[in-house]
């Protein structure tokens, strides 16, 4: 034997041994998987059956109690399935990284404190609730939906003892069904062809068994790594937006851009005309009186009176214009007081009783302050002028990152954006920041029209109130 053969050889076994050390770590590791899916699934499917068969028992004469059992037996399969959804995905997470040195980092979403407001309710962060158990289940199921690494986890709760059957089920069948063909061929021989059952069809029949579970521990690592990527594409928060989302993206910022844009372009026009027909107009008009008194203050003393007390109500009335317009572009409560001074002070003088809620951490950016402010004003507007209410409640306050903003009358409700510019004109301006406008208005009221927008605050200083105006 020569030392190429001898090394050829070595080689060989080296390459062999390898692969039945991965194979049989593969095994192992795919063993160590099903075993961990089993309580997964079933402790919730125990818990349905147990909850729906007692449910149908205790409710066995009424007419309901299908449907009862049904939805006691979903409610429970949920809440023991809900327990395993943390658990199973940072299991998951640590074998993905021990076996092939893969981090899946998770950063979970802040969930906001409960906290009891003036009027008794408790605030989730997302809506008010009278008992705190109700605020904190809402506040639990509400985070959890909208959370995404916890909406990750819940898809891998359902994905993974799926992943695991099929990964597994042809790798079991290789190692079953071959070691299974080459043991019972040595009871019962069987021909192949023309070659007769006696010894060789049986040396024949174990080769095949034997390729077979030679085949299914091959295959083990690739199921193992097919797992772990999978694992990967479900719980990985890092990986990229797909092309449609982007594209969606992209349209939305376009779109939003060209709103501002365009808003921008009207209001300035609107400023050019206002000062043109108003302030403009009458400081043209002060100036000729006023060229008119010098020539009048030595041949007639009276009338230069006259018309110096006329230029004296003209410069007032300018004054009053410029002011309107600067208060039509930025009021100056608003830049010295703040969001919710400011919507005091609408609150005054709106023509309907108005109720003020506020609780701000601190001042929301000068921009977002003054979108807030406009639209409450269109608002109030509008309920005054269509509702038919008697009165209205403004709901303003801050939490996890959030501007948002609820304003209430107890009118006829039916608001329809379709019907007029005013709220498709909100709308346009919260999306310039992200902004979204929700209403909720039925046929004999209440309407309910709820603002967000996104923001930080300058501050973490506390500050809230309650004032009726």
């Amino acid at each position: 034997m020569t030392v190429a053969s001898r090394m050829s050889g070595a080689a060989v076994r080296a390459q062999a041994e390898t692969a039945l050390t991965a194979g049989g770590r593969g095994l192992a590791r795919l063993a160590l998987l099903l075993m961990s899916a089993v309580p997964v699934v079933a402790l919730p499917l125990l818990a349905a059956v147990f909850a729906g068969a007692g449910a149908a028992w205790m409710l066995d004469e009424y007419y309901l109690a299908p449907l009862v059992a049904l939805v006691s037996a979903a409610v429970a399969g949920a809440a023991v399935a809900g327990l395993f959804v943390r658990r199973v995905a940072d299991r998951a997470r640590a074998q993905v990284a021990r076996w092939y040195g893969v981090r899946l980092p998770v950063v979970y979403a802040p969930r906001p404190a409960l906290e009891l407001d003036q009027r008794g309710h408790w605030w989730t962060g997302y809506s008010y609730h009278r008992s705190r158990s109700v605020a904190r289940l809402a506040q639990l199921l509400h985070w959890a939906a909208r959370d995404r690494a916890t909406r990750s986890e819940i898809a891998w709760l359902v994905v993974n003892p799926l992943a695991v059957v099929i990964l597994t089920a042809p790798v079991a069948g290789l190692l079953l069904g071959g070691a299974g063909y080459a043991m019972t061929s040595i009871a019962e021989p069987r021909p192949y062809g023309q070659v007769d059952a006696g010894s060789v069809s049986q040396l024949f029949s174990a080769l095949l068994g034997l390729g077979s579970v030679g085949l299914g521990v091959l295959l083990a690592p690739l199921a193992v790594r097919a797992y772990a990527e999978l694992a990967r594409r479900v719980l990985d928060q890092d990986g990229r937006a797909s092309h449609a989302q982007l594209t969606k993206r992209v349209a939305e910022l376009t779109e939003t851009r060209a709103d501002a844009v365009g808003s921008q372009a009207a209001e300035l026009r609107r400023i050019e005309r206002d000062l043109h027909d108003g302030a403009q107009a009458r400081l043209v008009a002060i100036g000729m009186t006023l060229g008119t008194i010098e020539h009048l203050m030595d041949t007639d003393p009276v009338a230069a009176r006259e018309l110096l007390s006329e230029a004296r109500q003209s410069s007032a009335r300018a004054l009053q214009e410029l002011r309107d317009l600067v208060h039509g572009i930025h009021p100056p409560v608003l830049a010295e007081r703040g969001l919710g001074d400011a919507v005091r002070l609408l609150a005054l003088d709106s023509v309907l009783p108005t109720e003020v809620c506020v609780s701000l951490p601190d001042r929301p950016p000068a921009p977002v302050e003054a979108a807030a402010y406009f639209s409450i004003c269109e608002l109030l507007a509008n309920a005054a002028k269509h509702s038919g209410a008697e009165q209205v409640w403004v709901d303003i306050l801050y939490r996890a990152g959030m501007l948002r903003i609820t304003v209430t009358d107890d009118g006829v409700g039916v608001a329809d954006p379709t019907r007029g510019t005013g709220l498709r004109g909100i709308e346009k301006r919260l999306g310039t920041f992200d902004g979204v406008l929700a209403i909720d208005s039925t046929s004999g009221g209440p309407t309910t029209i709820t603002l967000e927008l996104p923001c930080e605050l300058s501050s973490p200083r506390t500050s809230t109130s309650f004032e009726k105006a």
